[in-house]
């Protein structure tokens, strides 16, 4: 291997693990946001079996990171990322609000393990995260 295709992949790598991390680092800045945001405690409800619970968290996880790996791939500098990052969080957490404004038991029946409302938080974090994606601009 020539020494400077090894340099070039050595750089390559180490922007890898930095984006990768700091990327890492906003999804769990997201989930601990998100669980103090909503009423009811996803993990404990996780733990306890509750489907609907899991399948809420999963889709608002599934729904930040849709965007935030875009935020990855098309951003320039770290500061550009975590600029797109901030703005995937307030449009999931702004979902969310949303969603409860329209049905205000929403988090009462997640608590309750209906499945349906789940679903509804779970769509609608996804829905949001791709056209989050979409409207992002370089």
């Amino acid at each position: 291997m020539e020494p400077s295709l090894l340099s070039h992949s050595l750089t390559g790598i180490v922007a890898h693990l930095v984006y990768f991390g700091i990327a890492s680092v906003a999804v769990a800045v997201f989930v601990a946001l998100y669980v103090t945001v909503t009423p009811h405690h996803e993990f404990r409800l996780i733990r306890q079996g509750n489907t609907a619970a899991a399948i809420s968290l999963g889709g608002a996880i599934v729904g930040y990171t849709i965007p935030l790996a875009k935020a990855v791939a098309q951003s320039t500098s770290i500061a550009e990322m975590l600029l797109w990052s901030g703005v995937a969080l307030v449009a999931q957490l702004l979902a969310y609000g949303i969603a409860r404004l329209i049905l205000p038991q929403l988090s009462a029946h997640v608590d309750e393990g209906k499945t349906a409302s789940g679903i509804f938080l779970a769509a609608i974090a996804v829905a949001i995260g791709l056209l989050n994606a979409a409207a992002m601009t370089e």
